[in-house]
């Protein structure tokens, strides 16, 4: 009876040498911290405000960029000549903004292409020779167009373009 316990107490011990342990996997802490990216709406509208000034003369824009789709309000206040006021929609072809431009002036409503080259923080008017169909008057030949003259116009705050606007 001595040899069985003692036999099995062997076995005992054996079998728990056996036995692998399994240790936990160490917890390791990142080095770094996690930082908060800023989200970014790349999707949506994009605003801009430009004036433009020549002598007595002021030019005010508020454009909305949506994709390439353009709508916002244009203002030319004239010293010598009468003023006009309105809206703008168009889109973005290449650094071309090609509007029409839907106004008030002299008492009566016009409308009339006006395209713009956008390069860094500036607008310059295109100036071309315009025909007119159906009450629009249009760009005779757009490949004409030249925006070395055109009216320049300069990133301005939005607050002060809003007034000029009105």
């Amino acid at each position: 009876m001595k040899k069985l316990i003692l036999l099995s107490a062997v076995s005992a011990f054996l079998i728990n040498c056996n036995k692998k342990t399994e240790a936990p996997a160490p917890k390791t802490e990142a080095d770094t911290i996690a930082v908060a990216e800023p989200i970014v709406d790349t999707l949506g509208p994009k605003s801009f405000c430009y004036i433009g000034v020549t002598g007595k003369d002021s030019v005010f824009a508020s454009i909305d960029d949506n994709l390439g789709t353009i709508i916002g309000k244009l203002s030319y206040k004239n010293s010598e000549k009468d003023s006009s006021k309105g809206d703008v929609t168009g889109f973005k072809s290449g650094d071309t903004l090609k509007l029409t431009y839907e106004f008030a002036s002299e008492g009566k409503k016009s409308k009339r292409d006006i395209y713009f080259l956008q390069k860094d923080n500036t607008l310059t008017e295109g100036i071309g020779d315009h025909k007119e169909e159906d009450g629009h008057s249009k760009y005779a030949d757009e490949k004409k167009i030249s925006y070395q003259d055109g009216q320049k116009l300069n990133t301005a705050d939005c607050k002060a373009v809003n007034k000029g606007l009105k």
